[in-house]
């Protein structure tokens, strides 16, 4: 199984994830993507072409095969990009957990999509105060007004790895992101895949990404979770690995 982190997220945050799985016999492969976690900081290469080729560097480095995916967020999109640029050989199925997809940006040809204004005010929000931006939207991430039973100390933890990514990477990723179209990617997406999704999604929101990617994958496995957020590999893990462990055993 090869984790690929949301944005601004690193390998970390797959501690509810990673000793379920040892323990039941999987190898566990966890990528730390440019300007995230203990990765370098290089001033290039966030594009998602080039994120999609480091985890392809990676996957051929260790020669992977029969490969799982497990993505959230950002990381969806670099799944993506990577089955359709390197090809599916290494890979038996994908995970796509609250991702990104397939095309945020509003446009002539995506009337769902979120309008650039949304984008730019985001951009000069990182630019003048990039923690009170997490900040504001903690509590959401997990969807802690539906009753899901986080802590602060939690809460503070995972917002304090959200800031450990690189001030750079943050909004060169989130730029990718927002204006990279991969309903192209989709489309051609043939191995097996799970689609889980919150509906209290407040960072990716169901309409725009979750319910559009089942459209473009149809023989996707697609969950949704009433009274998941972002947050959901925390406030739902159990119920989550359940559900990726039936799925990678079908």
């Amino acid at each position: 199984m090869v984790f690929v982190s949301g944005w601004v997220l690193n390998a970390d945050m797959w501690e509810y994830q990673v000793p379920f799985f040892v323990d039941r016999g999987f190898r566990c492969v966890l990528l730390d993507r440019r300007g995230h976690g203990r990765s370098d900081r290089p001033s290039s290469g966030y594009d998602v072409n080039t994120r999609a080729d480091d985890l392809a560097a990676l996957i051929e480095h260790l020669d992977l095969r029969n490969a799982i995916l497990v993505t959230h967020s950002a990381g969806g999109g670099e799944a993506a990009r990577y089955l359709s640029r390197h090809g599916e050989e290494r890979v038996s199925g994908v995970v796509f957990l609250g991702a990104t997809l397939p095309y945020l940006r509003l446009a002539e040809d995506n009337p769902e999509g979120i309008p650039e204004a949304i984008n730019e005010a985001t951009l000069a929000q990182f630019r003048k105060d990039r923690p009170k931006w997490f900040a504001d939207r903690a509590h959401g991430y997990f969807a802690t007004h539906l009753g899901n039973d986080v802590s602060p100390a939690l809460i503070e933890h995972e917002m304090q790895r959200c800031m450990s990514a690189s001030p750079f990477a943050t909004a060169e990723v989130w730029k990718s992101t927002f204006h990279t179209d991969f309903r192209a990617d989709l489309r051609r997406l043939t191995v097996p895949t799970l689609i889980v999704h919150g509906v209290a999604d407040q960072s990716a929101l169901i309409d725009v990404t979750g319910r559009r990617t089942r459209e473009l994958v149809p023989h996707a496995v697609y969950r949704e979770y009433p009274t998941a957020g972002h947050g959901l590999y925390v406030t739902h893990a159990e119920q989550l690995n359940a559900e990726i462990l039936e799925f990678v055993k079908s």
